[in-house]
């Protein structure tokens, strides 16, 4: 089985991409990071050190201190794929990712896309 391309790719060649999402809708890079370090358990050293290290997307969830037990809640539809549904663990993860900032592009609050 062929692992997915982005399953290799540098989190940090993506990682402009998620601010850049974000900012373009009046939300902030502290905002990016804050459900980044919400979903991984990663800090702000740990997380500096992914990107210094150009650390692979496998590695980042794989290494992750602790995926956030409400993870569960993350519904809907990303790439055209519903996340709840999504059979590949790794892949889910990503996309969980991508729906997080998904929302806080469109403005919902912080409390909301934390599932606080």
């Amino acid at each position: 089985m062929n692992k997915h391309k982005i399953f290799s790719m540098a989190f940090s060649s993506v990682y402009p991409h998620y601010i850049n999402k974000a900012e373009k809708k009046g939300r902030t890079k502290t905002e990016v990071d804050t459900i980044i370090f919400w979903l991984t358990g990663y800090n702000a050293l740990q997380f500096q050190e992914i990107l210094d290290n150009k650390t692979d997307f496998e590695t980042f969830f794989n290494e992750a201190p602790q995926l956030n037990p409400n993870v569960s809640k993350i519904t809907g539809v990303i790439c055209g794929y519903r996340v709840e549904n999504i059979e590949d663990p790794l892949m889910q993860k990503i996309r969980y990712l991508d729906k997080l900032i998904d929302e806080l592009a469109k403005g919902k609050s912080m409390e909301k896309i934390l599932r606080s």
